[in-house]
């Protein structure tokens, strides 16, 4: 029943924010494509619930592997996500759940911690909460496989509250270290 209502509260809740917040986006977006000169729309397949792939949608921040000028101050404010409303609305993602992660982590997963994408993606998570870019990849799973296990109004209220905290704080913001955590899911797997 929770998830029928989780579905329901995503459609509503990313309805709003994009009415909300559709102004700033097409000012970031101008800003980006004055300032940068790229294409302020990045679009990348994902992983979704299942493993099946979608099309996530960010703001631009990166340029030839490094920031563009505007993409520090984008992923620290967390701004570069806000595109993601709209994935939420289309139920590719939900604002709670494990983040979409590229094609290859699921290729790598073993059975267990497939189990992460029982559910759909979210724009924040409990491994965010608890560390984001900061733990490991092993934990970050584990973190996830909890969220599918213990899935919830408390618990989604709880990550949402914390991540506003985390975001204000401007706390564990980096670039992730993708090659290094496709590594050890290989690692781990092949034994």
């Amino acid at each position: 029943m929770y998830r029928i209502i989780k579905r329901l509260l995503d459609i509503l809740f990313s309805l709003v924010l994009i009415i909300i917040t559709f102004i700033p986006m097409i000012v970031i977006m101008l800003l980006i494509l004055v300032i940068d000169r790229v294409n302020p729309i990045f679009i990348q397949k994902r992983t979704g619930k299942y493993c099946r792939e979608f099309n996530i949608y960010k703001l631009r921040t990166m340029k030839n592997d490094d920031y563009t000028k505007l993409g520090k101050i984008l992923r620290k404010l967390s701004l570069d996500e806000l595109p993601q409303l709209f994935n939420i609305l289309k139920g590719d993602m939900s604002f709670v759940g494990p983040r979409p992660w590229i094609l290859d982590y699921c290729e790598l997963m073993n059975k267990k911690q497939k189990k992460r994408y029982d559910v759909l993606p979210g724009l924040t998570g409990l491994a965010q909460v608890n560390g984001r870019n900061t733990i490991s990849i092993l934990k970050k799973i584990d973190y996830d496989l909890e969220y599918v296990k213990n899935i919830s109004f408390k618990l989604d209220l709880y990550i949402v509250l914390k991540t506003f905290y985390i975001v204000f704080k401007k706390e564990n913001v980096h670039n992730g270290g993708i090659k290094k955590e496709l590594e050890i899911l290989k690692k781990q797997n092949s034994r």
